[in-house]
């Protein structure tokens, strides 16, 4: 199975600049966006017969949220983490399958100065917490913008980056604590030592044709599906957003 994550920044702005022809290009399994920026409803989205919709979006309008596009149809689906300090910006949707769950997010950024520091370290423990209960019953293929490059390898420029949000010592050490809780970051499972594989450029500075990016988008997956894992790629010559998608393909 095909699995593609990838942040939009607006998926109706995103589809004036190919995102149909990129869909139709791949036809993946299961298509996980972040911040759609979007209602249900507000654009058509016509990635043809059969493919079944699945959105959270945030109360606050034009602002966050999620979708799962994807032909097969779950044995159930849930919206968020049923935790009401967490629920309001459309960050999370679970779909249960019966040999996995897919889980995808959009993790809140620290944003400037680490203002939002508190919430996202609250927001990490609890979803560690769910993905890890998740785990519990089948393995777990969890993916999106999770808005951290985990190690210096992960960015381009670490050492004036440290500290910054995304890539503040707090991020990564809740980055640490999820993969040594049982579960296994793809790309790098793969491909340990590769540099300058990055899926979110800055609009400013020419960053995107200088590669000067960072690698927050990922697939992580349980680790007794570690050896299910056929590929895992960085989309990185697709444009449309300021991030690239990544893919993962499973032998599930």
């Amino acid at each position: 199975m095909v699995f593609i994550s990838w942040n939009v920044n607006g998926l109706r702005a995103c589809m004036k600049k190919g995102f149909l022809e990129f869909y139709q290009g791949y036809k993946p399994d299961f298509l996980c966006l972040q911040e759609t920026k979007m209602e249900r409803g507000q654009a058509d989205v016509p990635l043809g017969e059969g493919v079944l919709e699945f959105w959270n979006s945030a109360e606050k309008k034009g602002y966050s949220g999620t979708a799962v596009f994807t032909p097969h149809a779950p044995i159930a689906s849930a919206l968020g983490m049923d935790m009401d300090q967490h629920d309001h910006e459309g960050r999370l949707i679970t779909l249960e399958y019966e040999k996995f769950y897919l889980v995808c997010c959009y993790t809140p950024n620290a944003q400037d100065g680490l203002k939002r520091l508190d919430y996202r370290m609250a927001w990490e423990d609890d979803l560690r917490e769910y993905l890890m209960s998740l785990d519990k019953t089948k393995p777990v293929v969890y993916c999106g913008d999770l808005n951290v490059a985990h190690q210096e390898i992960d960015l381009k420029n670490p050492k004036t980056n440290r500290g910054n949000a995304g890539f503040s010592d707090q991020e990564r050490e809740k980055m640490t604590a999820l993969l040594s809780s049982g579960f296994t970051d793809t790309f790098r499972h793969l491909y340990p030592h590769q540099e300058g594989a990055y899926s979110w450029w800055s609009y400013r500075f020419n960053a995107r044709k200088n590669n000067a990016g960072w690698r927050i988008d990922y697939f992580i997956v349980s680790d007794r599906l570690k050896d299910k894992i056929v590929r895992a790629e960085i989309l990185s010559s697709t444009e449309g957003s300021d991030h690239c998608p990544v893919l993962l393909e499973l032998d599930i």
